[in-house]
């Protein structure tokens, strides 16, 4: 396919592409926006709602941690840093206080030997220091890193107690530094991580659900846009096929009205000269033939030619306007037209209409008149044939006329109306001329001849004349 083309649009393609190429470009755009603008503000939240949880739980811990230590803060505050009873009178303390499903406290000392762990006995009395979780994240270095500091904070993986998989831990840890302990609690925060996943989640839906609102709302606005540029488009189209059509009725018109000028020209005018002309030389020749002087021989050859110059125009007068098709109707002209076309031709022509009740009106005559008579001259010129046959009849859609020769057909019949009007002129007239009474041409053609069928609908279709007692005449009569 070639650039040309490719860029070749219709004036309509053009229009709706500039109707809907900015909308789509500025709806992506704000979708963009949007989901950029959601997206951040979203993750705002969710950083500060995850803030908020953990901070409310290291608050937690640290309450846990102060409330434990004045639970047994008498008895470290007195004792001094060899006291063995106290160590274990407060070891025992922490070992008691646990909470929830998970809580409990835990006593490393500052060597890394773990003192109290009443969730995880298997931890108590070993050495762990150098104990790092999946991640590779020191613990109890840290631990007691921290405590050595004064108290603080540490995040790190360890097994759940309920389901023994790791999970995030914060832990509160503070110090006996008098006793060399680091003393705190942890509390998981898997919940925290969870209601953060769900929030994420719901982000997620909802950035997912404003995609689609926007991407409905552009699919409303472009089906909004094509609908109303069609229904434009159909409107106008028909305005303007309904001027079409009445600007070729006019030129119809004025063709008619010059044709019957011109055969009135020709009748009146002409032909009445011509006439003259040939009763002058009628006048002399007998004048002559009482003298005893011998007539010329081209005063006779002259005469004789006159007389086929007055039927030559009396036939282009008739050709041009045929007065029958006024005074007498359809079927009588077609019957004088399909005489005229043997007399000339020489080709065999039958004629033949049925029984019909109603009339044609002036544009339906005129137009079936027309088609037949550019049939007739189509076979004259083209078709070879040896016999034409013409019928006219009426049905419940209308009146139907008939041409078929049996001539060698056309070298590429129309199938449509279409391949009429890309055809010869005297196809394109006779196609032209149905369509104007909302009509029908149906052109079948083969190599054993031509048949052409011109429908002219109900709509052309006269009621029978009051006072006819619904009596039924022919077509060569009503039409």
């Amino acid at each position: 396919m070639s650039h040309s083309r490719f860029f070749s649009f219709s004036y309509t393609q053009k229009l709706f592409l500039l109707g809907t190429l900015p909308l789509i470009f500025a709806v992506t755009a704000i979708s963009i926006l949007v989901a950029y603008q959601s997206r951040q503000l979203a993750e705002r939240e969710i950083a500060t709602l995850e803030q908020t949880l953990i901070e409310t739980k290291k608050a937690e811990l640290r309450n846990y941690v102060t409330q434990a230590r004045n639970g047994f803060y008498f008895i470290y505050g007195s004792a001094p840093p060899d006291d063995e009873a106290a160590k274990q009178q407060v070891k025992q303390i922490l070992a008691a206080m646990i909470y929830g499903d998970e809580g409990s406290f835990f006593v490393y000392n500052y060597d890394g030997t773990n003192l109290v762990s009443p969730r995880d006995t298997h931890l108590i009395n070993g050495n762990w220091k150098g104990l790092k979780d999946s991640e590779g994240t020191l613990v109890v270095d840290e631990l007691i890193q921290i405590a050595r500091a004064g108290a603080g904070y540490h995040s790190y993986l360890w097994p759940k107690p309920s389901t023994g998989q790791e999970a995030r831990m914060i832990t509160y840890v503070t110090s006996f530094p008098s006793w060399q302990w680091a003393v705190g609690t942890g509390v998981f925060i898997d919940d925290v991580l969870a209601t953060v996943a769900s929030s994420r989640a719901q982000v997620e839906a909802r950035t997912r659900a404003t995609f689609l609102y926007i991407g409905a709302i552009a699919l409303a606005a472009l089906l909004a846009v094509f609908g109303s540029g069609l229904l434009l488009n159909i409107r106008e189209r028909r305005l303007a096929d309904t001027k079409l059509k009445a600007l070729t009725q006019r030129v119809f018109d004025a063709q008619e009205e010059e044709r019957g000028r011109v055969a009135r020209e020709l009748h009146d005018g002409i032909s009445q000269i011509l006439v003259g002309i040939r009763y002058a030389l009628d006048v002399t020749r007998r004048q002559l033939t009482t003298d005893t002087r011998p007539i010329p021989k081209m005063l006779d050859k002259g005469i004789e030619s006159l007389a086929g110059a007055i039927q030559e125009v009396r036939r282009i007068s008739r050709d041009l306007r045929p007065g029958v098709l006024d005074d007498l109707g359809l079927g009588p002209a077609l019957k004088a037209l399909t005489d005229d076309f043997t007399a000339r031709t020489g080709i065999a022509s039958e004629f033949t209409t049925v029984v019909f009740r109603n009339r044609l009106d002036g544009d339906a005559k005129i137009a079936l008149y027309r088609v037949a008579q550019e049939a007739l001259t189509n076979i004259e010129r083209h078709a070879d044939a040896t016999e034409v046959r013409v019928s006219v009849r009426g049905d419940r859609r209308g009146a139907v006329l008939t041409i078929s020769d049996n001539g060698h057909g056309l070298k590429s019949a129309p199938k449509t109306s279409e391949d009429a009007l890309r055809g010869g002129m005297g196809l394109r007239n006779m196609q032209e001329r149905m369509e104007q009474l909302d009509g029908a041409l149906i052109i079948n053609s083969d190599e054993n001849g031509t048949t052409i069928e011109a429908r002219a609908p109900l709509s052309h279709m006269l009621p029978p004349e009051a006072g006819s007692n619904a009596k039924e005449t022919s077509l060569e009569d009503a039409a």
